[in-house]
């Protein structure tokens, strides 16, 4: 018996260069590159590398994949249609794009009349002479042209008639690819879904009426993708839409990058379209490394991950409340719409103050401890929770200090090592400030005490260096730990200086991530909670990857 295909939805990612108009967000070569590969990892079909000829970075982007292709993916250079009055083969932008030397081109036109009148200062018929002339000159040198229709739903809505013959010149010069792009993401979802209903059909009678007068060679129908943006929110809805009326190629970016409120989300998409929808996008085994490859490609644009996305986010399977801990622990179907591995994340249980009985013990098990609600260590790991977070702590971000809490409440807390105190100077001199804080710290290993001094561009970061002078010797592998993220919050502040602080630190060791918390009224003394708990739960993972080693 077979079954058949799942219909395909080709994928088109644009983060390199509709992803890098994000503000705050800079990519160099050797990033581009590092993204580019990973997207061909993940099995993403098209990939747009940039402009070449608009930039020096963007023409050395494609030359080092000339050198080096990608595995499967094709890699897609981008440029606008020629400039008015002038001829295709002489615009030298274009002799750039050649120059890259991509089998796929996407060029971009003006479908509103607007912009054709105020922004290119030219006639409605010479915007369709440029559609024309630019794509019959690429296809002239072997290349495959996707036409981007720019400002697509908005140009259809104040003149229907004109956005439609912008199609017809990028059909009858050889594109193969329609996009219908909404640029200003004001259209809602209905309104794209009957707009590209119309093209398909518009297009389908053209097409049919030329083939009869023997006008046109052309058999197929050009296909449709969708281009959107999420200034309403509707990004991702709107390509759904799309897709649902007929578009057979999605363009978007990863975790939503683009200028203003950003592009249609593929960490979103894909799992929609193939889990929800039953479209084929990527392979089974590239839809779980979609999470992966969020997180990866945060980390290369130096962004924080948005904790709280759909699907790849850390809290996108957290469960905080305990009548939705106990009921997914009995059948994750209550309270979660797929499995998290499916799309290459994880269960959370998340711990705080509203914690109940069952989040203690579904949290333990992720610890490979295994706790029962008869443990009178379970009760105590409850009640010692909810009085620390009473106090101010916050363990739903900082799971390694709820660990060392529970190690400790359970009698399994190994001591690596005992600060006896420290100090930390940060100099004022004649009103000026310093660019370093001086932190002296004693600390006791094995009954041997040590007494050392370190600088740091602050007093967290003197701290810190501080302490791993003291220890190195003793633990070598803290030479690997870094202290990764620092944030502080000031939990009453009608208190003014006098205030309560929470501190979270978040350190590293090149393969995991993990965070601790210190509370205070003195924000030193919070801080220090922090890097000291940090540093210990690092030793802890060593130790017990040592041991799992062993055994």
């Amino acid at each position: 018996m077979t079954t058949n295909p799942s219909p395909q939805i080709w994928l088109y990612d644009t983060t390199l260069r509709d992803g890098t108009q994000c503000e705050g967000l800079s990519v160099s070569i050797e990033d581009k590159l590092r993204i580019a590969k990973r997207l061909d990892q993940l099995g993403i079909p098209f990939i747009e590398g940039g402009w070449p000829g608009a930039n020096p970075k963007d023409v050395q982007f494609f030359w080092q994949l000339q050198e080096d292709p990608l595995k499967q993916a094709e890699i897609v250079a981008f440029c606008s249609t020629r400039r008015p009055n002038t001829i295709a083969a002489d615009e030298p932008m274009l002799q750039a794009i050649l120059t890259a030397g991509s089998r796929w081109v996407t060029i971009f036109g003006k479908s509103w009349d607007l912009h054709v009148t105020e922004g290119l200062k030219t006639t409605l018929a010479e915007n369709l002479a440029m559609i024309r002339d630019t794509i019959e000159y690429f296809r002239s040198q072997g290349r495959r042209v996707i036409y981007d229709a720019e400002h697509w739903f908005d140009g259809y809505k104040h003149n229907p008639d004109y956005a439609l013959q912008t199609l017809e010149a990028a059909i009858a010069s050889g594109a193969e690819w329609l996009v219908l792009c909404d640029t200003n993401g004001g259209t809602l979802p209905h309104e794209v879904s009957e707009s590209v209903q119309t093209v398909n059909s518009h297009l389908s009678s053209m097409i049919c009426q030329k083939l009869m007068t023997n006008e046109q060679k052309q058999t197929t129908i050009p296909q449709i993708g969708i281009h959107t943006h999420n200034d309403c929110d509707l990004a991702v809805a709107n390509a759904l839409a799309a897709v649902m009326a007929g578009a057979t190629m999605v363009q978007g970016t990863i975790n939503g990058y683009g200028e203003r409120c950003g592009n249609a989300n593929l960490c979103s998409l894909i799992p929609n379209l193939q889990l929800k929808m039953g479209y084929g996008c990527i392979g089974e085994h590239q839809l779980t490394q979609v999470t992966e490859a969020s997180r990866f490609v945060s980390e290369v644009v130096n962004l924080a991950p948005d904790e709280h996305a759909p699907f790849v986010g850390r809290s996108a399977f957290a469960h905080k409340g305990g009548i939705h801990v106990s009921a997914v622990e009995r059948n994750p179907l209550t309270y979660e719409h797929i499995q998290p591995e499916q799309v290459g994340n994880r269960r959370r249980i998340v711990i705080s103050e509203q914690a109940g009985l069952s989040n203690v013990l579904a949290k333990a098990r992720t610890f490979g401890i295994e706790l029962d609600k008869q443990t009178p260590q379970a009760r105590q790991i409850l009640q010692r929770l909810k009085q620390l977070e009473s106090q101010g702590y916050q363990f739903e971000a900082a799971e390694a200090s709820f660990a060392l809490l529970m190690y400790e409440a359970l009698g399994d807390r190994q001591e690596f090592f005992e600060v006896k105190g420290f100090q930390v100077h940060c100099d004022l001199v004649e009103g000026k400030e310093t660019s370093s804080a001086l932190a002296t710290v004693k600390v006791a290993v094995n009954g041997q005490n040590i007494l050392e001094a370190a600088e740091g561009n602050g007093p967290v970061a003197a701290l810190d260096a501080a302490l791993r002078k003291a220890l190195v010797n003793f633990y070598p592998q803290l030479a690997s730990f870094e202290l990764t993220d620092y944030k502080v919050r000031i939990l009453d502040g009608h208190a003014g200086t006098a205030a309560k602080t929470r501190a979270l630190v978040e350190s590293g060791n090149g393969h995991q991530r993990w965070t601790t918390v210190g509370v205070s009224t003195n924000i030193l003394a919070a801080s220090y909670q922090a890097v000291v708990e940090g540093l210990e739960y690092g030793l802890l993972l060593h130790s017990q990857a040592e041991a799992a080693l062993k055994a």
